[in-house]
Order: C-alpha cells, then sequence, then structure tokens
C-alpha cells in the first residue's frame, strides 16, 4: 500500500441489479502498471442513474461493483509505468474505457459494459469498480491532468475562476464534443441539435457555440428552450418546438434557414418522435448528420432524399481519446466556459449515503445547465 492511501476507504455498492445500493468500507485500491489511483473531489449523477441501477433501463452490468460517472479528482497513486501524471495532480477522470489491445471495444466504468463479449471484459476484471468512491483505481489513459493554476486562479491574476465543481462539466461536453468533431463541424456553419433541452443536448449546444457554429435548438418545451437561447446568445441561437407534426417542424426549420449538420441525442422516451426525420430531411445538400441517442428505435428516411442531397449519417458512440484533450485546450483556452459562467446550476450536492435521494434529485434535475452531483 502507498504511503500517501489510507489502509481503508468508503465506497458505494450496487450488489444486484434492482437491490438497494450500500455504503460500505473496503481496502483502498492500489496503483498498478498502466493504472492511478484517484482521491476523488465530486462525481457526477446522471438523471437516469436510478433507471440503470433499479433496471429500469437495462443496461448490462457485472455486480456486485461500484457504480459512478464522470468526476474531479486528486492523483493519490501512480502504477510505475507512468510518464506525465503525478501524485497531488488535479485529474479529470472520464470513464469511457477502451480495450488497450483494441480500442473498437469499450465500456462506460459503473454504467454500461458495452456492446460486445469481448468489451464487457473490461469490467468483468481490473477495471469493475468506477467513482462513486473515495478512492478510484482508474486506466492511465483516463485521468487527464487539468492545469489548476489557470482554471481555478483568480481572474485578476490570469485564472478563470472556476471551481472544482464547475470542471465536472466537461464530462458532460465531451459527449457531444465527440459527436460533432466526428462529422467535423465547422466555424460558420449552422447544426440542429435535438433535443436541446436535456443535459447532453444543451451541452451540445454550448460545444457547437464554442466550435464557432450558429445553433437551430430543438426541444418540446417552449419555456427551456427560450431559457437556453437567453444563456447562450439569441444571435447564434434559434429554437424550434418539438411537436410531432412532421410539416410543422420542417416548416419552422426552413424559417431559420439552410442547415449544414444534424446532432441528434435523443433517449429512449422519443422513440417515435417526428423530430429525427424533421431535422434530417431539412439539411442543405452535403449535410451531416450524427446520431448519439441509442434508444430511438427504427427512424424512416426516403432514400431518394438521401441520395439527392448527399447527405451523409453517422452513429456515434460518446468520443475518441484526442478529442478529451483538445476539450480541455478550449476550456484552459477560456473559448469553452464552465460552471455559472456558462449558465449551469447545481441543484444539489450529496454524500455517498444520500445515493436515493441523490438520484431522485438528479431525476427532477435534468434540464439545460443543471447538475446534481456526489461530493467525498
Amino acid at each position: 500500500m502507498s504511503p500517501s492511501l489510507p489502509a481503508t476507504h468508503r465506497a458505494l455498492i450496487l450488489n444486484a441489479i434492482g437491490e438497494p445500493l450500500k455504503v460500505e468500507t473496503r481496502p483502498t485500491p492500489e496503483a498498478t502498471p498502466g493504472s492511478a489511483v484517484v482521491k476523488i473531489l465530486t462525481a457526477m449523477i446522471l438523471s437516469y442513474s436510478g433507471d440503470i441501477y433499479s433496471g429500469k433501463r437495462p443496461y448490462p452490468l457485472p455486480t456486485p461493483l461500484v457504480p459512478g460517472n464522470g468526476a474531479i479528482g486528486r492523483v493519490a497513486a501512480v502504477g510505475s509505468d507512468a510518464t506525465s501524471l503525478s501524485v497531488g495532480d488535479l485529474v479529470l477522470v472520464e470513464i469511457y474505457l477502451r480495450g488497450r489491445d483494441d480500442p473498437t471495444q469499450a465500456s462506460l466504468s459503473g454504467v454500461h459494459e458495452g456492446h460486445a463479449e469481448r468489451s464487457s471484459r473490461l469490467m468483468r476484471g481490473e477495471w469493475r469498480d468506477s467513482t462513486y468512491a473515495e478512492y478510484a483505481k482508474m486506466p492511465l489513459e483516463n485521468c487527464h491532468r487539468l492545469d489548476e493554476g489557470r482554471l481555478l486562479g483568480n481572474i485578476t491574476e490570469g485564472g478563470l475562476g472556476y471551481t472544482v465543481e464547475d470542471l465536472l462539466s466537461i464530462g458532460v461536453q465531451i459527449v457531444p464534443f465527440g459527436g460533432l468533431r466526428s462529422i467535423a463541424l465547422e466555424p460558420g456553419e449552422k447544426v440542429i441539435v435535438s433535443p436541446a433541452t436535456g443535459a447532453f443536448g444543451s451541452a451540445a449546444v454550448q460545444v457547437a457555440l464554442a466550435m464557432g457554429a450558429s445553433v437551430i435548438a430543438m426541444g418540446r418545451d417552449l419555456g427551456k428552450l427560450r431559457k437556453l437561447q437567453e444563456v447562450c446568445g439569441r444571435d447564434r441561437v434559434q429554437v424550434v418546438q418539438i411537436t410531432n407534426d412532421h410539416k410543422q417542424e420542417m416548416d419552422a426549420l426552413a424559417q431559420c434557414g439552410p442547415a449544414d449538420a444534424f446532432f441528434d441525442v435523443s433517449p429512449p422516451m422519443a422513440a417515435g418522435s417526428s423530430h429525427i426525420r424533421s431535422g434530417m430531411l431539412s439539411l442543405k445538400h452535403s449535410g451531416r448528420i450524427v446520431l448519439m441517442g441509442p434508444g430511438v428505435g427504427e427512424v424512416t428516411v426516403p432514400v431518394a432524399v438521401l441520395m439527392a442531397k448527399n447527405l451523409t449519417i453517422k452513429g456515434k458512440w460518446m468520443f475518441e481519446r484526442e478529442d478529451v484533450q483538445r476539450m480541455i485546450q478550449m476550456v484552459e483556452a477560456g473559448i469553452l466556459p464552465l460552471g455559472s459562467q456558462a449558465g449551469w446550476v447545481t441543484a444539489g450536492k450529496y454524500k455517498l449515503e444520500q445515493w436515493a435521494e441523490a438520484f431522485a434529485s438528479a431525476a427532477q434535475h435534468a434540464g439545460p445547465g443543471e447538475r446534481v452531483l456526489f461530493i467525498m
């Protein structure tokens, strides 16, 4: 055991899907080659975390395990092969695990063990436990050093004035950033984002603006759309309400002018909605489409229109490793604002023992820029 690590620590444990979670005292993990042990400071809670661990969303997960999500922490120990991370570094812990011998095999630490038998191996052994704990052992490549002086420093001294909690936004924003980069969104282009009123959709609006694009934000709640527009800027954000009336949506999109790209991150409850088809068919010639919402089921699109407009459709799960560093560079350069500077609000902070209350609160605060988190 590293002298800087305690012998034991507290962790939130899911012993079986559908059973109540428990906080247990466990041996503190040790750093082995290829890993770092991070003292977790704060971790994000998904709005649908309760549905995952209750089994309502049937995500494949091995149990028992420590659940988790993106987190901010300090390196407490590193494996013998670490070349850049040092004890004490402030780091973003991102949960997209990839096979080192085959990076096409991937899973989400604490959330989803992936889409194939080989990808599931990542969470059935070395990386079973995630970040809802005082200490987490993670792959070195999932721990990204942050410029603490720049990010947390006083604005009058050249810093950006963020809090540690503000930095959690990066873990949300990186998901749409990966999707938008995968279709090569360019400065000056216009992208349709749907639905734009959830955590990932509203983050996509902010990221697209930081990338130099303008946005047509789609959503069912016109009030939330207007709020998003106020926060992000009326000069570069237009809004279109999702009505399930295909013609009405396309007419409204046409009034916003031709769009170059369409980004969708629809949740499962949007299955059968008209807005995906409306967004696709509203693109101009050579438009690009990226779909990141896996639960929407089948979408019917006329092949003749795809051919005539030369449209490209791409599916994307999460992001690439290079995207994370690019995102951090944007944040540290001050191009992509975080926290209150970007309209984000913390709706709740909870201890691990308050997991049931925390999951319920996260489900109730899934709007633009809202976050609920664990603090250790």
